[in-house]
């Protein structure tokens, strides 16, 4: 009697695919970070200046 041949289960990996992905949500990452971080400069932004160079600038006027 034939065995019945069971189905082998491969992984096809497309690594180019793989270090695709990983490098285009490695970007938007990236660019999320830098659009949260220039939101908050244009609300608030003397909080990114240390208060000593803020009071050396006033006490000059």
């Amino acid at each position: 009697m034939d065995t019945p041949n069971l189905p082998v289960a491969r992984f096809d990996v497309d690594v180019d695919l793989g270090f695709a992905l990983f490098f285009f949500f490695l970007l938007c990452f990236f660019l999320l970070v830098t659009i949260v971080r220039c939101a908050q400069m244009v609300l608030d932004p003397y909080s990114s200046i240390s208060v000593s160079i803020y009071q050396e600038e006033q006490s000059e006027e």
